[in-house]
């Protein structure tokens, strides 16, 4: 096909002619002669060392780059377009989300502190963090119950409540409404001739704390003199963080050289007594069921004593022999109460009763029935409410006096 080119080169020695393939395409013997010449003068000249490893250097770029380009053109195209994860497929022109699952969260991995977990829920009974709430007490409720549903202290309960419970955490019983506070401190109502540095220290914070504190409405600019401050009487002031101590409705008990009287006040009272049995100061159970419903022994949220399991009408008992000196109401949430002194040192209380079978200096011996059990007052629920105070010790944890 390539016969009767004209050629300018026809004049030419053969061997100085150009090549010119043959049929199939490959070089003719002129050609491969004239390579050979080619070689032998680079090799005279001392270069065929450096165009060996030139040519082995292009060579090797090259089959690098084949590679790459194979592996680009054709595996990873092939395993992303493959049949284990499609992330979209075309319908009808569209792009559709497909089937992919995704593993199931299973919360926070665990570390030191706090996680939080797959079916973690806020109780609907929190609510705002921000403002003060209320609460309506149901029966079965307790301060601890109710304080560790609004997540601040049992304390911080009582010091917002003071009108209410008097700082009693048993003076609670349903229908009651209670102040939830935001966070953990004192409420204290203003009264004519406060200092803001007296209460703030009897709150144990700063006035900076009461001030800067939203609610409470004030400002450095408008506070004006500390000691006498720019704040209503009657006002409800808050003092996050803050403490104070629990107000004792009780008064010291008296000596057994004295008249036996009862270490409480209210309408039963009893006139004091010179005479009556005296106590071994061995001490049984209240009632015939030996196990705590309600508050255990807390001196931290001034409950001084123990709250006795039992249903209505079960009978009560005196734990030691003595008199009566408190029989009847109590106005600070107890109900009706029996109050025997011991003429040891020794007094027991017994609070929340339904009836009470023994009056103003009545003579009781150990195991005699006093009343029934009840829920009067403020109360939850049927218990006994019991008390043991030891003379110079004064209120005592009954467990340490009771059998086992």
């Amino acid at each position: 096909m390539f016969k009767d080119i004209p050629s300018d080169d026809g004049d030419l020695p053969i061997e100085q002619q150009p090549a010119i393939p043959n049929e199939q395409g490959a070089p003719s013997e002129d050609t491969r002669l004239d390579w050979d010449q080619f070689w032998g003068r680079i090799t005279r000249l001392g270069m065929g060392d450096i165009a060996l490893r030139t040519g082995t250097a292009l060579i090797t770029i090259g089959l690098i780059g084949l590679v790459v380009w194979v592996m680009k053109g054709n595996f990873v195209s092939e395993d992303l377009s493959g049949n284990t994860i499609e992330p979209f497929a075309a319908a009808g022109g569209e792009l559709e989300m497909s089937a992919l699952e995704l593993p199931a969260y299973e919360g926070v991995a665990p570390v030191e502190g706090i996680t939080k977990s797959a079916d973690a829920h806020t109780d609907a009974l929190v609510g705002s963090r921000n403002d003060f709430q209320e609460y309506t007490v149901v029966s079965g409720d307790t301060i601890f119950k109710i304080s560790e549903q609004y997540g601040v202290t049992a304390e911080t309960l009582l010091w917002t409540n003071y009108i209410v419970l008097r700082d009693n955490p048993a003076a609670i019983y349903p229908g009651q409404v209670l102040t939830i506070p935001p966070v953990d401190g004192v409420l204290y109502i203003w009264n004519t001739g406060d200092g803001l540095n007296g209460v703030s220290n009897g709150l144990n914070v700063t006035p900076d704390v009461i001030i800067e504190w939203a609610g409470n409405g004030l400002s450095y600019e408008t506070i004006g003199d500390y000691a006498n401050p720019n704040i209503e009487p009657g006002t409800p002031i808050f003092a996050p963080g803050g403490s104070r101590f629990f107000y004792d409705w009780t008064t010291s008990i008296l000596a057994r050289d004295e008249p036996a009287e009862s270490a409480i006040w209210g309408d039963g009272k009893c006139a004091p007594s010179s005479t009556g049995p005296i106590g071994t100061g061995v001490f049984i159970w209240p009632a015939d069921n030996p196990t705590i419903s309600g508050y255990d022994f807390s001196p931290e949220i001034n409950h001084w004593g123990i709250d006795v399991a039992g249903d209505l009408n079960d009978m009560l008992y005196a734990v030691d022999s003595g008199v009566v000196v408190y029989a009847g109401w109590n106005d600070w949430g107890y109900g009706n109460v029996v109050a025997i002194d011991h003429g040891n040192g020794w007094q027991s209380l017994y609070a929340h009763l339904e009836s009470l079978s023994v009056g103003c200096g009545s003579f009781v011996t150990k195991g005699n029935v006093i009343g029934y059990m009840g829920s009067t007052g403020n109360s939850s629920g049927p218990h006994l409410h019991y008390e043991l105070i030891g003379g110079s010790y004064g209120r005592v944890n009954p467990h340490h006096y009771l059998p086992y």
